[in-house]
């Protein structure tokens, strides 16, 4: 089996997680991590036998694949010039800050025959997973994702940051488009929105009510979903499924007339799982499980309700 040389581009918090996962793959070489701080690239080289460089344009030629961990202002720059140079890449969410710079991305990929992915990791909780066999046809689904607050990703709105995630997977889930949305949100401590809260109302006539906060006192991340005769309940954090279904033959459950099910999965290693699905894309040359198309999908999604929170804000401060 070919080696399969890897890059990775930033390596502050989450980047070097990227490293260290992939110099542990089999048949996969760590080629070269790219971090505008000299120091911290040359200790993740070091840490991981790989090869340090400032400049990402070094590693043009020494990889096939690489992962983009950098502020999001600069995915399309540098996702675009490794594509270019026939380099397949995985952008983290959000895979750019414009629809048009998506495109461009998903274009150039398409005629060079590349691998896009975007890092929507929550796609590879086991949790979510499993909702693929459970979910048949919602009608109404309630969201929350709070986060202690914490000093990154504070250049962009809690949609890009925090809501995105479960837009992705609301959007995979939803067999229909979106008719409308309502949004409201508030800038407590950064210059961007950090509490947001949408209604996306679907064609199907499925409602969907999403809440994101990064200055929470906690960390929760839980979906709820309700369809015809069944209501599913998902702790990510947890890994945890709540299953009610009904059954009238049951009368000595919490709910009477129902089964209660309760679903747990064992901890796993979410992104390791997230980049080997990559690498494995990029070994068959198969559509990633996020491809661009989905990463555009849920951006789309995420920029009309940052418009909308904008809005929402200015309103509230002219009244």
């Amino acid at each position: 089996m070919n080696e399969i040389r890897v890059g990775v581009i930033g390596v502050g918090y989450l980047g070097k997680f990227h490293a260290e996962k992939y110099s542990g793959m089999d048949n996969v070489r760590l080629a070269g991590v790219a971090d505008i701080d000299r120091s911290r690239a040359e200790d993740v080289a070091a840490r991981f036998g790989s090869r340090a460089v400032t400049d990402y344009r070094d590693l043009f030629g020494r990889v096939d694949a690489v992962s983009i961990v950098v502020p999001t202002q600069s995915h399309f720059d540098i996702g675009l010039e490794f594509l270019n140079h026939d380099v397949d890449v995985l952008i983290e969410k959000p895979m750019t800050t414009t629809l048009e710079q998506a495109d461009d991305l998903i274009e150039a990929a398409e005629s060079r025959g590349r691998i896009l992915q975007i890092g929507h990791l929550e796609r590879f909780n086991p949790a979510v997973l499993a909702l693929k066999d459970i979910i048949t046809h919602p009608m109404f689904i309630e969201a929350h994702r709070l986060s202690i607050f914490k000093d990154r990703s504070t250049d962009v709105s809690v949609v890009l940051d925090l809501m995105i995630h479960d837009i992705d997977i609301i959007l995979s889930i939803v067999n229909s488009e979106i008719q409308s949305i309502h949004a409201a949100g508030v800038p407590v401590i950064c210059e961007y929105a950090d509490i947001a809260n949408v209604r996306l109302q679907f064609e199907s006539g499925c409602v969907a009510n999403v809440t994101a906060s990064r200055i929470s006192t906690k960390n929760q991340r839980k979906i709820r979903f309700f369809q015809k005769d069944a209501y599913i309940s998902v702790d990510f954090n947890g890994r945890e499924i709540t299953l009610i279904r009904r059954n009238e033959n049951q009368s000595d459950n919490p709910v009477p007339g129902t089964d209660f099910q309760q679903l747990t999965f064992s901890e796993t290693d979410v992104l390791e799982d997230e980049l080997r699905s990559y690498i494995q894309a990029v070994r068959t040359r198969n559509s990633p499980v996020v491809s661009g198309q989905a990463g555009r999908k849920a951006l789309a999604v995420a920029l009309d309700i940052m418009d909308k929170v904008e809005t929402a804000i200015k309103r509230y401060l002219q009244s």
